[in-house]
């Protein structure tokens, strides 16, 4: 390959009316809309004003820390914002929507199909049976439809876990205000309020104890899908089985976590103890390694491109730091503005991608589009070089550097100097 040619390209076919972007971005828009009215009109009628008003208080406090945490996970791979938009929207919005009317739904035809000795157990029926496979299909629709229509950018295991993750988070914020909103009305009928509220043992118990749980079963639907993503086109089975299995042991893991709340303090707390948290530190473990694995594949398969002028030697171990791209973007933004970091950002961005397409090639799994993908990127890059390219090489010797005054630091004797003002 070589360097991208100025010659002038066609003029773009003429698209449908309902296939334009723009339609299509304020028809969801307005589909969201529409959802986040209803949904909060159906949680006033529950909770009422200041019950809305306190639920939404405290249920935004986990919100930052689990977007931190997948987003700390979508670094090395960032993926568009309207995306990551889209997830929590559906979450906060459509699923919590469809999941609260089907549940009302199933709640009540329980009341009356089951029999009369039965018929007072129907809240511990559906939140053990029901919810699960409501709520985790509601939330599965974010992940499939990003999986289905955005496939371009969708194409690793990390992808799924912080496409479903940001889903869950969202469905588990408009979830919590329901819950805390509750809680408060009927602490405010009874006259308690403080540590000893039902408004405090809830934000405890889901706020503090298991903000994590939503996210923790809807990323196994994210890991199934992650995985159909990465398969092999000629894979079928595989590419519906994998998604199929991980919404599965979504729901089951949901369902489990529900009995447990119905159960006695030790109950709860031993499914907790030995259920919940033993997986959570699991899915910890498994970002940390996905994101390892990430820069392996840049470090890795880069190289291929620099033989033929589109990458320096340099570049792909640049790249294949995070630290490297943190200082290459802070030293484009000293050299041009906050305009150069953008340009850092995105060949950073392409970089990876282009990693991650070569990768899926050599191992017998190419996109269709392989070709022209690579072509698009590689220009890409090579517009953003003049700026992206001296910033990073710039980082890394920097970085370089520093481990080394670092590491000669460690063994040298210390002096009055050590402690001077920074030079």
């Amino acid at each position: 390959m070589q360097p991208h040619s100025d010659a002038p390209q066609p003029p773009p076919p003429e698209v449908r009316f309902w296939r334009r972007d723009g339609v299509r971005r304020w028809a969801l828009i307005s589909t969201f809309a529409v959802s986040a009215l209803a949904m909060l009109a159906m949680l006033r009628s529950e909770t009422g004003t200041h019950g809305l008003l306190v639920g939404i208080s405290l249920a935004v406090l986990p919100v930052p820390i689990l977007l931190a945490a997948f987003r700390w996970l979508d670094r090395v791979e960032p993926k568009p914002w309207p995306n990551l938009a889209f997830a929590f929207a559906w979450g906060a919005c459509a699923a919590t929507t469809v999941a609260m009317l089907a549940n009302r739904f199933a709640a009540r035809w329980l009341e009356t199909g089951l029999p009369p000795d039965s018929a007072q157990n129907a809240d511990l029926w559906g939140a053990a049976f029901v919810a699960p496979i409501v709520e985790e299909s509601a939330k599965a629709g974010a992940i499939c439809l990003l999986f289905l229509y955005r496939r371009r950018t969708y194409g690793s295991l990390a992808d799924g876990v912080v496409i479903a993750g940001i889903t869950a988070t969202g469905f588990a914020f408009t979830e919590n205000i329901l819950y805390l909103g509750t809680a408060f009305d009927s602490d405010q009928s009874l006259g308690l309020s403080g540590l000893f509220s039902s408004t405090a043992a809830t934000f405890f118990v889901r706020g503090v104890m298991s903000p994590f749980a939503h996210p923790l079963f809807t990323i196994l639907t994210g890991i199934g899908v992650g995985l159909a993503a990465s398969a092999p086109r000629h894979c079928k089975v595989r590419r519906v089985v994998f998604p199929l299995a991980g919404l599965v042991l979504a729901m089951i893991l949901h369902g489990v976590w529900n009995s447990a709340a119905s159960m006695s303090g030790l109950g709860f707390f031993l499914v907790y103890a030995l259920v919940m948290f033993p997986l959570f530190a699991g899915a910890v473990a498994l970002g940390v390694r996905v994101r390892q694995h990430e820069l392996r594949v840049v470090r890795d398969h880069l190289p291929a491109y620099v033989p033929e002028g589109w990458l320096t030697a340099e570049e792909p171990e640049a790249l294949a730091s995070m630290r490297t791209r943190r200082k290459a973007r802070a030293l484009a933004t000293r050299d041009h503005g906050p305009g150069g970091a953008r340009a850092v950002r995105e060949y950073e961005s392409y970089a990876t991608t282009l990693a991650f397409l070569r990768a899926r090639a050599e191992q017998g799994a190419p996109r269709r589009d392989h070709e022209a993908r690579e072509r698009e990127l590689l220009e890409s890059m090579w517009t953003l070089s003049p700026e992206a390219q001296p910033a990073l090489l710039e980082a890394l010797s920097l970085c370089d550097a520093d481990t080394h005054d670092w590491n000669d630091a460690a063994f040298a004797p210390s002096t009055a100097e050590d402690f001077g003002p920074a030079r």
